[in-house]
């Protein structure tokens, strides 16, 4: 069996695609979307990444504003800014950009911003309704890899589901995720015993623990479906002295062997992270405007 290669960079576009429709009717309203995003130092990945969602807010027709500032900015005057954009109607998604300098209490950041402009999804608040089943803003990446399992399976009702990783950005509220499309799930992390075996009764199996290429094709249930998230860095000496690539935490050779489904790194998760990003954003904005929400673009 070869595994069908879950393409993130198709996927992402028509989700921006989406995304540009609802911002049209939105303005047809009155209404433009806004989103904010603040980055506190000179991190490169970080600012990379800034500059990325900067572009694509523009190019979906939305309003993007920057912040940047200093890495010694005091803790009490990100909090102000955050509390200014809270207060601002032409700002309806607000992203702080971690991580945060060392001196800045990145929670007290996090649960600062207002949770119907918590495009992240990280505020407490989203985080609790989330857990309970209830409306909330969506951590961005699981509702990526929430949006390709519905386009490969349709209904994920009744099937079985491991998730291994148990972080608070993407393990967790994976699984609360899964749970709400009424799948069976279990959550595996560095201390499960016989982890392999109980990865191979998954139909579902989603790698979110950060480490590299962890999980081999004999861990995959044939024809399961396999979303990697890992984004690791490993030595790639046949490219070079000191080069490196990209792998995540599934070896993607031999799980593709067994698997149904597939998502490469990279151009698997990765590029719905920002396409979310942007989807919350409009979810903000019509929820801020009493409107309907964008179909197709919340979980």
């Amino acid at each position: 069996m070869t595994a069908t290669i879950i393409d993130g960079k198709a996927f992402a576009a028509s989700v921006r695609e989406k995304v540009a429709q609802h911002v049209t009717r939105l303005k047809s309203a009155g209404i433009t979307p806004g989103l904010a995003v603040v980055l506190v130092g000179e991190d490169p990945a970080s600012e990379v990444y800034v500059r990325n969602k900067g572009k694509q807010t523009v190019e979906v027709g939305m309003n993007s504003f920057e912040h940047k500032l200093p890495a010694d900015t005091p803790e009490a005057d990100l909090l102000a800014l955050i509390e200014q954009l809270n207060n601002d109607p032409a700002v309806h998604g607000i992203l702080c950009q971690l991580p945060v300098p060392d001196h800045i209490n990145s929670e007290k950041v996090l649960n600062a911003i207002d949770p119907a402009k918590d495009v992240d999804g990280f505020h407490i608040s989203n985080v609790g309704l989330l857990a309970t089943g209830q409306k909330s803003m969506v951590p961005c990446t699981p509702l990526g890899c929430l949006m390709m399992l519905r386009e490969q399976h349709g209904s994920l009702s009744g099937l079985n589901a491991v998730v291994v990783g148990r972080s608070n950005i993407v393990g967790k509220p994976m699984a609360a995720l899964l749970l709400r499309e009424s799948c069976t799930v279990t959550i595996a992390h560095s201390r499960t015993k016989d982890i392999e075996a109980l990865c191979r009764r998954a139909d579902i199996l989603v790698a979110a623990v950060g480490r590299p290429q962890m999980i081999t094709g004999d861990w995959v249930k044939p024809g399961a479906t396999v979303i990697d998230v890992g984004i690791n860095r490993i030595p790639a000496p046949e490219r070079g002295e000191g080069k490196m690539r990209l792998v995540g935490d599934v070896e993607f050779e031999s799980a593709a062997q067994v698997a149904g489904a597939i998502t490469p790194v990279p151009g698997g998760v990765g590029p719905m992270t920002i396409a979310c990003l942007l989807a919350n954003t409009v979810t903000a904005a019509c929820r801020a405007n009493h409107l309907d929400e964008p179909e197709g673009l919340t979980a």
